[in-house]
């Protein structure tokens, strides 16, 4: 059985630079969202969540709004690969 890794709020900002404030924005944006809580209900997220910040570093950096953003990454999740 394979277990997922899961990182704390405090890691994904330290391996993407954002602080807290920007990532918890972004989850109650519905941007990312996080993959559980603990029992102290502190946010955990996959690895997705490095991609798809990445992406949205990608479409703020063509100046993108973040209303625009989350519709343009709802349509690329509604599209099979």
């Amino acid at each position: 059985m394979k277990r997922e890794k899961l990182f704390k709020m405090g890691e994904v900002m330290q391996y993407t630079g954002l602080s807290r404030q920007t990532l918890h924005n972004y989850t109650l944006a519905g941007l990312i969202q996080e993959a559980r809580r603990t029992p102290s209900g502190h946010r955990l997220y996959d690895e997705s969540v490095f991609d798809r910040l990445e992406q949205i570093k990608t479409l703020q950096a063509k100046r993108y709004t973040l209303f625009q953003i989350k519709k343009i990454l709802e349509e690329k999740e509604k599209t099979p690969n």
